[in-house]
C-alpha cells in the first residue's frame, strides 16, 4: 500500500512539472503581451514594466525564478493587469468559492447518476432502463452553455429566492451547481448501469439469489461494491474538473470561481496568474485521482495484491 502510495505521488510530482513547464513555455509563445490595453503604451514605459516583472530576463532565468518563489517561498507571483494584486490572494477568493460549487455539483452528480444506473441495471432491457439512459444520452449531448440558460429561465425566473448571477447569498450556488450535477449524473448514470448490468449476471450474483436473498441485498451488498469501479473511476477527473470550475457555467452564472478567472486570464495574457491556476488544476486533478487509487483498493482487494507485488 505505502508503496503504491509513493509511487502515485512521485508521478503525480512529473505529471504537475510537465504540466507546468508546457504552461510556461505556452503562455510566452502567446502573441503581444500584458501591457497591450486599449491604448497603446510609449516603448520605454513597455520595457520598465517588463524590468519590474522580471519579464526582460531570459526565458531560463524567468523559470528557475518562478520555481524558486514557489518553492522556496509559497510566492506565485504578481498579476500582471490586477495592479499590486498577488495571484495567491486571488487564487484564496476563488478557490473556496469553486470548492462549494464543485462539491455541490458532485453531491447533485452521485445523487442522481449513481440511482439512476442503478434502476436502469436492474429493469435492463426494459421501458425503466431506455427511460433512462435516454435522459442520460440527452445530458451527455447537450452542452453546459445550453443546460444554463433553460435552468435559469425555467427555474431562476419563476422560483423564488434563486438567482441566475452573482454570488451574494448561499441560493446563488444552486443553479451553477444543478448544471454541473446534471452533466456528471448523465456519464456515472451510463457507468453505473454498465458496471451494475455486468455484476447482476455473475455466477455468485446467481448463487446469492439462488440461497433466497433478498433482492435488495444482493443488489446492495453482493454487487454494489463491484457494479461502481467504473463510477468511482470517473469521480477522480471530474471532481477535480467540478472545484477547478466550469468556465461556461461560471461565465452564464457569473460566478467569481477559478474558472471566470482562468477566461479573464487568458484573455489578458496574464502569465503568473494562468500559470498559478494550472498548477493549482494539476495538483487538485493529482490528489483526485490518487483518492480514487485508494478508493478503488478498498472496494476490489484483488487490486491491493496486484498493486504490493
Amino acid at each position: 500500500m505505502m508503496r503504491l502510495l509513493f509511487r502515485r505521488l512521485l508521478q503525480g510530482a512529473v505529471v504537475i512539472f510537465v504540466l507546468e513547464t508546457i504552461t510556461f513555455l505556452l503562455v510566452r509563445a502567446l502573441p503581444g503581451n500584458p501591457f497591450l490595453g486599449e491604448r497603446k503604451l510609449p516603448e520605454h514605459v513597455t520595457e520598465q514594466l517588463q524590468a519590474l516583472y522580471g519579464l526582460d530576463q531570459g526565458v531560463f532565468v524567468q523559470y528557475f525564478n518562478y520555481w524558486k518563489g514557489i518553492l522556496l517561498h509559497g510566492d506565485f507571483g504578481p498579476s500582471l493587469v490586477r495592479e499590486g494584486v498577488q495571484v495567491s490572494e486571488l487564487l484564496a477568493q476563488a478557490f473556496p468559492v469553486s470548492l462549494l460549487l464543485g462539491v455541490l455539483g458532485m453531491l447533485i452528480a452521485v445523487g442522481i447518476g449513481i440511482p439512476s444506473g442503478m434502476l436502469a441495471a436492474c429493469y435492463r432491457n426494459r421501458w425503466p432502463d431506455a427511460l433512462v439512459m435516454c435522459f442520460a444520452m440527452a445530458g451527455i449531448c447537450i452542452p453546459a452553455f445550453v443546460i444554463a440558460p433553460l435552468l435559469g429561465m425555467t427555474l431562476g425566473m419563476h422560483v423564488p429566492g434563486l438567482s441566475v448571477a452573482g454570488w451574494d447569498d448561499p441560493l446563488c450556488a444552486l443553479l451553477p451547481a444543478l448544471t454541473l450535477g446534471l452533466i456528471n449524473a448523465a456519464y456515472l448514470a451510463r457507468l453505473t448501469r454498465g458496471g451494475m448490468a455486468e455484476v447482476l449476471t455473475q455466477d455468485f450474483i446467481r448463487t446469492a439469489r439462488a440461497k433466497g436473498c433478498r433482492p435488495l441485498r444482493v443488489l446492495f451488498v453482493h454487487a454494489l461494491r463491484s457494479g461502481l469501479l467504473p463510477a468511482v473511476s470517473y469521480l477522480g477527473p471530474a471532481f477535480a474538473a467540478l472545484i477547478t470550475g466550469s468556465f461556461v457555467v461560471e461565465t452564464c452564472f457569473q460566478v467569481p470561481g477559478m474558472g471566470l478567472h482562468f477566461v479573464n486570464a487568458t484573455t489578458d495574457r496574464d502569465y503568473f496568474l494562468i500559470q498559478g491556476l494550472v498548477l493549482c488544476y494539476g495538483v487538485l486533478i493529482v490528489l483526485a485521482n490518487l483518492a480514487v487509487d485508494l478508493t478503488l483498493l478498498f472496494l476490489n482487494p484483488r487490486l491491493r495484491s496486484s498493486g504490493a507485488a
